[in-house]
C-alpha cells in the first residue's frame, strides 16, 4: 500500500504562510504541517490549527533562519547573533556548533522551551522535525531523540531523499552536494531512531527541489511513490512576492501551494491508489 504524508513547513513564520498551509489542507491534499514555536505568527497558527483537529502538527525545532528564540537571548547567547536572532542558515550554525561555540546546556534549554510551548498549545502534535533539518546533524540528533522520548513524541522526520532522485528538477551542483550531505546525516539519524523505537516514514521527497516544487514536479513524485509510507516536504504560501521581500530563499510559495490544489494531481492520487496520512497514522 502506498501512503503519503504531505507536510508543509514553517507554520507560524508569517501570516501568508499560515493561510496558505490551511488553504492547502482544506482545499488540497496537504495533510500535515510543522509549527515554529518561536516565530512571529505562532499564535495565529495555533488558532487556525485548533479549528482543524485532523491536521497533523509537527514541532519545527528552530535554531537557524534569523528567527528569534523562545528563551531570552541572555540565556542562550551562544545560539544567537548580536541582535538576539538565530544564525542565518545551517551552514553558519554547523560552523559554530562544530567549533565548540554552542553551549550544550543552552541548546537543550532552548529546544525544551520550544517543545513545551508547542505542547501547551494543546494542538494535535504528531512528530518532531526542524528548520533546515538541523535535528539530524550528528551531535544534535542524540539530544533530539532524548527529548522525543522524554516528551513522548515518538515520531520524527527523516529527511533522507534518494541520492540520485531528481523527479525532473534541474538542480545545480551545490544543491546536489547539500542534498547528499543531509541525506547522509538523515541516514545516521534513521538508524538511531530505529534503535529507540521512534517511528518515521519510509521515504522522503522534496529536498532537492525544496522551495521550488510545482504541480508537474509533485505529479512526478506521486508517480514515483514506492510501496510504504512517503513524506513530501513542501513550503506553501498565499503570495510569493511579499514573502520574497522578507526571506531571501528564492522560494516559490504560491506555486507550491497550487501543486496541492491541482485537480490533475488529485486524480493521480486516485490513479495510483495513494492513501493520504499524517505522522500520527504511523
Amino acid at each position: 500500500m502506498k501512503k503519503l504524508i504531505v507536510n508543509a513547513d514553517d507554520f507560524g513564520l508569517h501570516t501568508l504562510i499560515n493561510q496558505g498551509i490551511i488553504k492547502g489542507y482544506r482545499e488540497g491534499f496537504i495533510t500535515s504541517t510543522s509549527i515554529m514555536p518561536s516565530a512571529d505568527a505562532f499564535d495565529e497558527a495555533v488558532a487556525l490549527a485548533q479549528d482543524e483537529p485532523k491536521l497533523g502538527i509537527g514541532i519545527h525545532l528552530t535554531l537557524v533562519g534569523g528567527v528569534k528564540p523562545v528563551l531570552p537571548k541572555e540565556k542562550i547567547a551562544s545560539l544567537v547573533d548580536a541582535e538576539g536572532c538565530f544564525l542565518p542558515d545551517y551552514v553558519a550554525f554547523a560552523k559554530r556548533f562544530y567549533t565548540g561555540g554552542v553551549k550544550s546546556s543552552e541548546l537543550e534549554a532552548e529546544l525544551r522551551a520550544q517543545i513545551e510551548k508547542a505542547l501547551v498549545s494543546k494542538l494535535n502534535i504528531t512528530h518532531i522535525d526542524s528548520h533546515q533539518h538541523t535535528h539530524v546533524l550528528p551531535g544534535i540528533n542524540g539530544l533530539v531523540r532524548k527529548l522525543c522520548n522524554e516528551y513522548n513524541i515518538k515520531r520524527e522526520r527523516i529527511p533522507k531523499e534518494g541520492y540520485t532522485f531528481s523527479g525532473g528538477f534541474q538542480a545545480g551542483i551545490g544543491r546536489k552536494i547539500g542534498r547528499c550531505g543531509l541525506s547522509f546525516c538523515a541516514d545516521l539519524a534513521r538508524l538511531s531512531a530505529d534503535g529507540e523505537g521512534i517511528k518515521h516514514p519510509d521515504y522522503f521527497f522534496g529536498m532537492l527541489a525544496g522551495g521550488h516544487l510545482n504541480a508537474k514536479l509533485v505529479g512526478n513524485i506521486i508517480r514515483a511513490l514506492p510501496e510504504g509510507v512517503s513524506e513530501i516536504m513542501t513550503h506553501p504560501g498565499l503570495e510569493t512576492a511579499p514573502l520574497a521581500k522578507l526571506y531571501a530563499w528564492h522560494y516559490t510559495w504560491e506555486t507550491e501551494l497550487a501543486s496541492y490544489l491541482s485537480e490533475s494531481n488529485k486524480e493521480l492520487l486516485k490513479k495510483y491508489n495513494v492513501q493520504l496520512a499524517n505522522f500520527g497514522d504511523l
